[in-house]
């Protein structure tokens, strides 16, 4: 009897053993930062030495950024007093070039072919500055460009100065013996001189020399008056 009960303990004991065995131990869980627990993910930390690279290629991206703007631009041109671009405008230059621009249409006087007559004509001209403009007129008066207006200054006329000063303009001419006319002629001659010269209405008086000199008379039948004046 005491056999059987022993027996029947060391199976019981057995079966218990045998059990226990056969459960797998858990692993206990890591322990986890805050910041995994309200699940966001941790990155690992930079090492210093990656710091410094990054920032030094960021450095060198922005220089070059800096580089290449500057050569896409250009710097606008500086501007002048006078409100434009380039060098300094000389005044001088500009009033020269707006002389040079200048252009009327004035009278100038001649005869018929049977110096018959005073016939009036017009003409542009361009000039640069008061002086130009009468010496363009006088050369006016030398042609005429119409074989029915005859001029009564020959072009072996030569102009050696001419002289505007308040009002009072002077004329030195050289005439060769061969361009003087008659009576009539030499009259016509005066007078388109003065017709064409007071036509502007700067010019009081107008006085006439030969080779520096006041003459009495231009080809030896008119007066010549020293100076002539408006009438």
């Amino acid at each position: 009897m005491n056999k059987k009960y022993w027996m029947t303990g060391l199976l019981a004991l057995l079966l218990a053993f045998s059990a226990g065995c056969g459960q797998k131990p858990t692993a206990a869980p890591a322990e986890t930062s805050p910041e995994t627990e309200a699940g966001q993910v941790q990155t690992p930390q930079d090492e210093p030495g990656d710091d410094k690279a990054a920032d030094d290629q960021k450095q060198d991206e922005a220089e070059a950024t800096t580089v290449n703007a500057s050569e896409g631009t250009s710097t606008p041109p500086e501007k002048t007093s006078a409100g434009s671009t380039g060098t300094p405008v000389d005044t001088k230059d500009v009033n020269a070039a707006e002389d040079q621009a200048k252009k009327a249409n004035i009278k100038l006087y001649y005869t018929d072919p049977e110096i018959m007559d005073l016939k009036e004509a017009s003409k542009e001209i361009t000039y640069s500055g008061e002086e130009d403009k009468y010496k363009k007129a006088f050369e006016g008066l030398q042609k005429s460009g119409d074989t029915e207006l005859n001029p009564l200054w020959s072009d072996k006329i030569t102009l050696k100065s001419l002289k505007f000063d308040n009002g009072a303009l002077t004329l030195d001419i050289t005439k060769p013996a061969e361009a003087n006319l008659g009576a009539g002629g030499e009259m016509f001659a005066i007078d388109a001189l003065q017709k064409t010269f007071f036509q502007f209405d700067e010019v009081q008086s107008l006085e006439l020399l030969v080779d520096g000199n006041q003459i009495e008379s231009l080809m030896g039948h008119v007066e010549l008056e020293h100076p002539m004046t408006r009438k």
